[in-house]
C-alpha cells in the first residue's frame, strides 16, 4: 500500500530494508515517549510550530499548541508537535526574507518525511506564513493554517499606538526634530506590549487575511488578536479541522487554485495590504505552478475598491477589524467579484461560507462596496524601461499629488550609501526630486531588506516635508506608507536598468498609465550598460545557504523563490 492508504507511525518507515521491522522499531522508540499501544495505533496529526526565542509575535504558542492538540484529540487524531525554524521579523540579518525559502524547505521536508496523515501549521510572524504555505503546498498533505493573530494596541498618553506604522510615524517626528529623546525612549516601550503580529495591515495581518482567503486557514480566524480567548478556540478548531481531514482528505492542491489566487488578490487590493504580500503569494503559487503577473494584478485592481480603514491606509487597527467583521464581512462586500466555488479547509465552499449570517458589521471600519475609501485596489504594478519586468506602488498608502510627477533623481548606490550621506546637511536635494536606492534587491549583499521606505533627508524632513517619491528594488514593511515604488525588475546587482540611473537623470512616474520610465536615451543607457559591474559576490566564493540562496533566488516577479522548489513540469 502506498502512504496515502496507511495511516498513523506506519507512514513513511524508516528504511532498513525490512518493512515490519521497521514498524516494530518505530514503535519501540515512540513507546519511550510514554503512549500507550492504543495510541500508537491511531492517526496522527503533525503540529509545525514556529515558536522561537527570537520571536516576539509567537511568544504565546506554547499555549496556542495545547489547544491545538485538544482539538486534535476530540477529532480522534493524535497530535505531534514538531519544530521548524522561525523568521522573527526583526531579528534576522541582513533580513527576513532571505530565510523564508529555508524555512520552506524545512516544512515541506518534515511534513514529509515525518509520519503524519494531516498537518497544523503554527506561523504568524511576516514571512512564517509564507514560508509555510510553500512548504505544504509543495508537500501536498492535508493542513490548516492557524496565525497568531495581531497585537492588541497600546498608549501613549491619550494617544492610541500599535506596532509598526505608528513606531515609524514617531520614528519620523523625531527625525524632524519634533519629538525629544526622552518622549522617543518612552514611546519604544509603548508600541509592542502584547503577544502577536503588527496592530495594523502590515505584511502579517495581510498574510493572515490571504490564507483565510484562500481556504488554507478555518473562516473567522485571520484577524482574532492572540491574546483573545478566541484564538485559543481557533486553535482547537483547527486541530479538529486538520483531524477531520484524516478520513476526508483536502489537499493544498485542491484549495490553492487560479480562482482561489485571484480571490486572495482581490483582498490584498481590498485591504490595502502589504506590497510583500505580491511577493509572497506569487511564491506560494508558483509552488502549484500558478502564474501571478502584475499585469493581472492591475486588471484586478481598476475593479476592486479599497474597502478597510486601517492603518497604515487609514485610522485603525486591527482588533477593530476583528470586532468589524474581518475577512468575512469584506468578502461579502466584494462578493460579486469572487469565484465562489473555490474550497476551504473547513470542507465548504467559499460561496457557503458567505451565505451564513455575517452578523454585526462596523462600516466605520469596513466601508460598504458601494461607498468604499478609494475606488481602485491599493496597489498598482509599474511598467517602463526603468522596470521592465515591473515595479510596485502601494498607491492606498501614497500621496495621490505625486501620482503625475517627472523629478530629478537623487541616487544612492547601497544602503552604506544612504545611511552615510542621506542627512548630510550638503546633500543636494528638494522635495521635488526623486530619491532612488540601488543593489537592495534580491540578489544583493542585502537580501532585498524592508530599506525601500527611504528616510525623508533630514534637511527636508526639519521643513516639515513628510513624503516625496522614492525607488528601490527593495521591499517596504507593510506598516509602513509614502509614495514609494518598490520591488523594481530585474534588480539593479543583476544589472537591471536601475543600476544605470545616475544622479541627475530625469524620471517620468506616471500612476494613471501605471509607468515608471527612465529619461535617457536607449543609446546612453547601452553605454552604460557596457561600462557596469556587479559588486556581488559570485555564489561559487560563498559556503552553505549563502551561498544556494545567491545562485538561486528569482527576481521579485517571480516570487524571489527557488526555481527548484517549483513543481517539475509534467512530460508529455
Amino acid at each position: 500500500m502506498g502512504d496515502d492508504q496507511v495511516k498513523g507511525l506506519s507512514r513513511g518507515l524508516t528504511n532498513y530494508g525490512d518493512k515490519d521491522f521497521s514498524v516494530y522499531l518505530r514503535n519501540s522508540f515512540a513507546s519511550s515517549m510514554g503512549y500507550s499501544r492504543e495510541v500508537l495505533k491511531k492517526p496522527i496529526v503533525g503540529i509545525a510550530n514556529s515558536f522561537s526565542g527570537f520571536n516576539n509575535c509567537h511568544r504565546h504558542f506554547p499555549e496556542l499548541v495545547e489547544a491545538v492538540k485538544r482539538g486534535v484529540l476530540l477529532g480522534g487524531g493524535l497530535p505531534i508537535e514538531f519544530p521548524t525554524i522561525s523568521l522573527g521579523e526583526v531579528f534576522l540579518s541582513p533580513t527576513s526574507l532571505k530565510f523564508r525559502n529555508l524555512m520552506s524547505m524545512d516544512t515541506e521536508e518534515m511534513v514529509r518525511a515525518q509520519p503524519m496523515d494531516a498537518v497544523v501549521l503554527m506561523g504568524g510572524c511576516d514571512k512564517t506564513v509564507p514560508a509555510q504555505l510553500m512548504g505544504a503546498a509543495s508537500a501536498d498533505l492535508p493542513a490548516v493554517q492557524l496565525v497568531a493573530g495581531p497585537m492588541m494596541t497600546s498608549r501613549y498618553g491619550e494617544e492610541r499606538l500599535g506596532a509598526c506604522t505608528d513606531c515609524r510615524r514617531f520614528w519620523g517626528k523625531y527625525r524632524a526634530g519634533e519629538v525629544g529623546t526622552e518622549q522617543i525612549n518612552d514611546i519604544e516601550g509603548r508600541l509592542a506590549t502584547t503577544a502577536g503580529t503588527c496592530a495594523v495591515m502590515g505584511t502579517a495581518s495581510t498574510m493572515a487575511c490571504i490564507a483565510e482567503t484562500l481556504g488554507m486557514s478555518l473562516p473567522g480566524t485571520a484577524a482574532i488578536p492572540a491574546v483573545h480567548a478566541d484564538r485559543l478556540r481557533a486553535a482547537e478548531a483547527s486541530g479538529r479541522a486538520a483531524a477531520r481531514m484524516i478520513d476526508q482528505p483536502i489537499r493544498p492542491s485542491q484549495i490553492i487554485t487560479e480562482k482561489s489566487v485571484e480571490n486572495a488578490l482581490r483582498m490584498l487590493l481590498a485591504l490595502g495590504g502589504s506590497t510583500n504580500a505580491i511577493v509572497h503569494l506569487t511564491a506560494v503559487a508558483g509552488r502549484l505552478g500558478i502564474k501571478v503577473s502584475l499585469e493581472r494584478m492591475n486588471e484586478l485592481s481598476d475593479t476592486t475598491p479599497v474597502l478597510v480603514n486601517l492603518k497604515p491606509v487609514g485610522e485603525h487597527y486591527m482588533e477593530d477589524f476583528f470586532f468589524a467583521g474581518g475577512v468575512g464581512a469584506v468578502l461579502r462586500e466584494i462578493k460579486p467579484l469572487l469565484h465562489l466555488d473555490t474550497l476551504t479547509v473547513a470542507g465548504e465552499t467559499l460561496g457557503d461560507r458567505l451565505e451564513r449570517d455575517p452578523g454585526y458589521v462596523d462600516h466605520r471600519v469596513i466601508a460598504k462596496a458601494e461607498t468604499p475609501l478609494e475606488l481602485q485596489g491599493g496597489l498598482v504594478g509599474l511598467f517602463g524601461n526603468l522596470a521592465p519586468r515591473g515595479a510596485v506602488l502601494k498607491r492606498s498608502a501614497a500621496d495621490e499629488t505625486l501620482f503625475e510627477k517627472t523629478g530629478r533623481a537623487v541616487v544612492f548606490n547601497s544602503l552604506e550609501d544612504l545611511a552615510n550621506r542621506v542627512d548630510d546637511p550638503d546633500l543636494d536635494i528638494t522635495k521635488d526630486d526623486f530619491m532612488v536606492l540601488q543593489n537592495a534587491g534580491p540578489k544583493s549583499a542585502s537580501g532585498m531588506p524592508e530599506a525601500g521606505y527611504l528616510p525623508i533627508p533630514k534637511k527636508l524632513s526639519s521643513q516639515g516635508i513628510k513624503d516625496m517619491v522614492r525607488i528601490s528594488d527593495a521591499r517596504m514593511s507593510g506598516t509602513a506608507f509614502g509614495t514609494i515604488i518598490l520591488h523594481v525588475a530585474p534588480e539593479a546587482s543583476v544589472g537591471g536598468p536601475l543600476a544605470l540611473v545616475r544622479n541627475g537623470d530625469q524620471i517620468k512616474l506616471s500612476v494613471e498609465n501605471k509607468s515608471i520610465e527612465l529619461l535617457v536615451s536607449d543609446e546612453e543607457l547601452a553605454q552604460r550598460k557596457s561600462e557596469w559591474k556587479s559588486d556581488n559576490v559570485p555564489p561559487e566564493q560563498r559556503r552553505g545557504y549563502d551561498r544556494l540562496y545567491a545562485a538561486e533566488v528569482s527576481q521579485a516577479d517571480e516570487g524571489c523563490d527557488f526555481a527548484f522548489l517549483q513543481p517539475i513540469p509534467a512530460e508529455n
